[in-house]
């Protein structure tokens, strides 16, 4: 999961007019608010085609009777968009969503599915998406900034001149606003069928393998696997970027990765980002991760507070796997996950 304070939601909704499906050689689908890129016969990788990614990509699987949908975006509004737009690559109903964690970029599609579909998570995803989950800061931090942000664009949209760059403003708070309209509908509705560690389906000609593997972005990260198609589908448990860590598990997350890596794959469709092949930037992340954890609890030795310590953390090492990543710093929330662990173990499950 991972909150885009700066800009998040500007572009969700500029793509929500209908297009009409394009195919181009070798390339993606766009249907609506949504890209389809072809992984494999079958297999699609969803994101939004505005302007940025905002909320979760979807990977879809179909089989010969049925599609599976992993993760159902950010908002109702969304997750029934998604479903139109599927139209583009298949008539097949959606009779599965995976949740592949329980944060509300993920999950909070849930509710527009009906009893003819089982939604499947962990255990803890439906635990967690039975309490407060609209009242942790991961959430929040996405709704509670936008009525300043709406207002700072107005401000911006009196003083411009250009009336390109005063579009742009324009439709940036009505993207804004657009969003904090669609959160009052979220209804958060969990799993009705959860998993402990695995499981597997059999449907319409393929095998679809699920993996609890540990802790690691959350404790309730699931990961869905295609055997045949040597295809996995990690969620936020090990993104193309930089994955939030607000609600992580640093020091568990390293060896959750290496089971994830013992399975037998070629492609990763994360939950963020984009496709990716092979393991070098998984080994990668785990080295991110060691980097980071190593040097908020020196920090924290030393005495300085979490915000402090965000400042200084210096992972500019692993830039060239990560390109996003800033000159020197990280999220804070991050190491105030860190600190609060290291005050306060949770015993392993």
């Amino acid at each position: 999961m991972r909150i885009r304070v700066a800009a998040l939601f500007v572009a969700l909704f500029a793509g929500w007019l209908w297009l009409d499906a394009r195919a181009q050689t070798g390339g993606p689908i766009v249907s609506g608010a949504h890209r389809f890129q072809k992984v494999t016969d079958g297999v699609y990788y969803a994101t939004s085609s505005g302007t940025m990614n905002v909320g979760a990509n979807s990977p879809i699987i179909l089989t010969d009777t049925e599609a599976f949908i992993i993760d159902s975006e950010i908002t109702p509004a969304a997750a029934r968009a998604l479903v139109a737009d599927m139209k583009a690559i298949t008539s097949l109903p959606v009779r599965y969503v995976i949740d592949s964690h329980y944060h509300y970029d993920h999950a909070h599609g849930n509710q527009i599915f009906g009893p003819e579909v089982q939604v499947i998570g962990h255990e803890n995803t439906r635990k967690r998406m039975l309490t407060n989950v609209l009242e942790q800061y991961t959430f929040l931090n996405s709704v509670e900034p936008i009525p300043a942000r709406i207002e700072s664009l107005k401000q911006r949209i009196a003083q411009e001149k250009d009336p390109q760059q005063k579009a742009t403003l324009e439709r940036q708070v009505a993207s804004n606003a657009a969003y904090l309209e669609q959160v009052k509908e979220t209804k958060v509705t969990p799993p009705n069928m959860t998993i402990d560690r695995r499981m597997t389906l059999y449907r319409g000609g393929r095998e679809i393998q699920l993996f609890y593997f540990g802790r690691g972005h959350t404790d309730t990260d699931v990961v869905v696997y295609l055997p045949k198609e040597r295809i996995v589908c990690s969620g936020d448990l090990m993104e193309s970027l930089i994955s939030y860590m607000g609600d992580a598990y640093v020091e568990d997350w390293i060896p959750t990765l290496e089971r994830l890596k013992a399975l037998d794959f070629d492609t990763v469709m994360p939950g963020h980002g984009v496709v990716f092949t092979g393991k070098t930037k998984i080994t990668a992340f785990q080295a991110y991760l060691r980097d980071v954890y190593q040097q908020a609890l020196a920090f924290k030795k030393q005495g300085l507070s979490a915000e402090d310590a965000a400042q200084k953390i210096d992972v500019t090492a692993h830039r060239t796997e990560f390109p996003n990543i800033r000159p020197v710093g990280i999220d804070a929330a991050g190491v105030r996950r860190i600190y609060q662990l290291a005050d306060r173990p949770e015993p392993a499950q």
